[in-house]
């Protein structure tokens, strides 16, 4: 299953009025079902690979098969704005949002500069960092012309579907 194949479900998942979805197909099971406020998040990706809790002894040898695991939603919300802005400035400002669950990365290598910096002038289709998700790099492109204006997450963090990631000061 293809990561655009994947976000068109998320999507199709979102604005329907089903609050939970499963699908399996050769190996790999997606899970997905909505939060309290209505959004989508998807539950599980899995690969047919076996994903332990550290604490856990590991089991005895079984049959080969997909297995599942469930990623329960953060009980705490998505934080959506910076807290040290004031709502006012944040009204002129775009939000490039993460388009999938993945990691964060600013640069292209850990060896490279980042791509963009607070300050840093951005056309649309200028790519700001990197969401790496089930293995795949994915370019995130800042979506219009402006200037970075606060970068809200850091470097190799976990971040959710929709979650702001910059805000643009917008020309």
């Amino acid at each position: 299953m293809k990561i655009q194949e994947i976000r068109e479900i998320i999507k199709l998942v979102d604005n329907s009025s089903i609050n939970e979805f499963s699908y399996e197909f050769d190996g790999v099971k997606v899970k997905m079902k909505k939060n309290a406020s209505g959004s989508s998040q998807p539950a599980a990706a899995v690969q047919p690979k076996s994903v332990e809790e550290p604490a856990q002894a590991p089991a005895p040898a079984a049959p080969k098969q997909a297995e599942t695991v469930e990623v329960a939603p953060t009980e705490q919300p998505v934080q959506t704005e910076a807290p040290e802005t004031d709502n006012a400035s944040n009204e002129d400002l775009h939000k490039i949002l993460s388009p999938m669950v993945g990691t964060f990365y600013q640069s292209p290598s850990p060896e490279e500069d980042s791509y963009v910096a607070v300050g840093t002038k951005v056309s649309a289709d200028q790519v700001v960092c990197i969401v790496e998700a089930m293995k795949l790099f994915n370019e995130i492109e800042a979506e219009v012309d402006g200037e970075i204006a606060e970068i809200l997450v850091k470097d190799g963090q976990l971040v959710e579907y929709g979650q702001p990631l910059f805000l643009v000061k917008a020309n």
